[in-house]
């Protein structure tokens, strides 16, 4: 089968290779893969910024696919089904974590496109327990950002408390999936982007953002909560002087750059300061139900899944609007 790979840890860019086809486990589902998208994640991969991928290693943790073959212990899902996989792909299920509900942090669990081959390849193997009903008012393209952008965002979105004001800082594929909940919920969302990136702003106000500026700036109100999808750790400190006593910032990413130090009085008065760590099952089927409720839209730009650098490039320079999404 046709995948873009990674051949060397850190290369920054995937190789075009030829894979047998993958071995399918009792437990384990064979996808058709229809569409694949771009996650941030998979350039902290590709670019050598999180530790230890197993190389070689197909990236792609946003798939949506057709299941051609199923496992002798698989009875959740039959072969014809749509499914989406997303970044967690197995768990121990046996450690405290696993037992309490917080599976996202097992230290045993291994993860889609770092540790098990991901979607950037005509097929993918998953565990069946990992795999996901689609919303059927999705094709396969919009659907995909579904499974981290929305995923992830939707576990720091809820991370970051009940408040009216949500700040948002970065303005890409999650950002404009967790906009469209926020103001279903009656929410006003708060967009700060890089500072100049007319671009992102814009787009912000195009997906119904309360009001849209740069991350240097103050927005025009104090904020509940913060959401910080940019991995950018000097945004930490800007975003707890933005938030009122008691409010939240929360860090989204796998992967920020370093935190400088700051003064105590921002963190004072109950502030919080947290970061969320991948997701769980619940996570994904309470998000996409409320993805087929909310009808959320998503932004996507196709790529052929031979121009995965491309797409990867595009989001490293900050020219995608929404997410990229990888078409085999």
């Amino acid at each position: 089968m046709k995948a873009m790979a990674l051949t060397r840890a850190g290369a920054g860019r995937l190789e075009a290779v030829e894979l047998a086809p993958p071995h399918v486990g009792p437990t384990d589902v064979l996808v058709r893969v229809r569409a694949c998208g771009v996650c941030r994640t998979d350039l902290h991969v590709v670019d050598g910024e999180l530790p230890e991928p197993a190389i070689p290693i197909v990236p792609g943790h946003e798939i949506v696919g057709e299941i051609e073959a199923v496992g002798g212990a698989v009875t959740a899902h039959d072969v014809g089904d749509r499914v989406g996989v997303p970044w967690l792909g197995w768990t121990c299920g046996v450690c405290n974590f696993c037992r309490s509900g917080r599976e996202n942090l097992c230290p045993s669990a291994r993860f889609t496109g770092y540790h098990l081959n991901g979607g950037y390849a005509e097929y993918a193997v998953a565990d069946a327990s990992f795999c996901f009903r689609v919303p059927p008012n999705y094709d396969d393209q919009h659907a995909a950002p579904l499974l981290c952008a929305g995923l992830i965002g939707y576990r720091a979105y809820r991370m970051a408390g009940t408040g009216t004001r949500v700040g948002i800082y970065g303005f890409g594929a999650a950002a404009h999936i967790i906009t469209q909940v926020a103001l279903h919920q009656g929410r006003e969302v708060y967009a700060l982007v890089t500072p100049g990136d007319v671009k992102a702003a814009n787009f912000a106000r195009e997906m119904g953002a309360t009001w849209a500026g740069y991350s240097n700036q103050p927005p025009p109100c104090p904020l509940d909560s913060a959401i910080l999808f940019a991995p950018v750790g000097r945004l930490v400190p800007e975003a707890l002087s933005r938030i009122v006593p008691g409010g939240v910032v929360v860090c989204a990413g796998i992967h920020m750059s370093e935190i400088p130090s700051f003064p105590y009085r921002l963190l004072w008065e109950e502030r919080i300061v947290r970061s969320v760590a991948n997701l769980t099952r619940q996570d994904a089927r309470e998000f996409l139900a409320l993805a087929a409720e909310v009808q959320i839209r998503t932004h996507v730009r196709p790529y052929a899944l031979a121009d995965a650098n491309d797409a990867l490039s595009d989001l490293r320079t900050g020219r995608l609007s929404g997410a990229a999404v990888l078409l085999p």
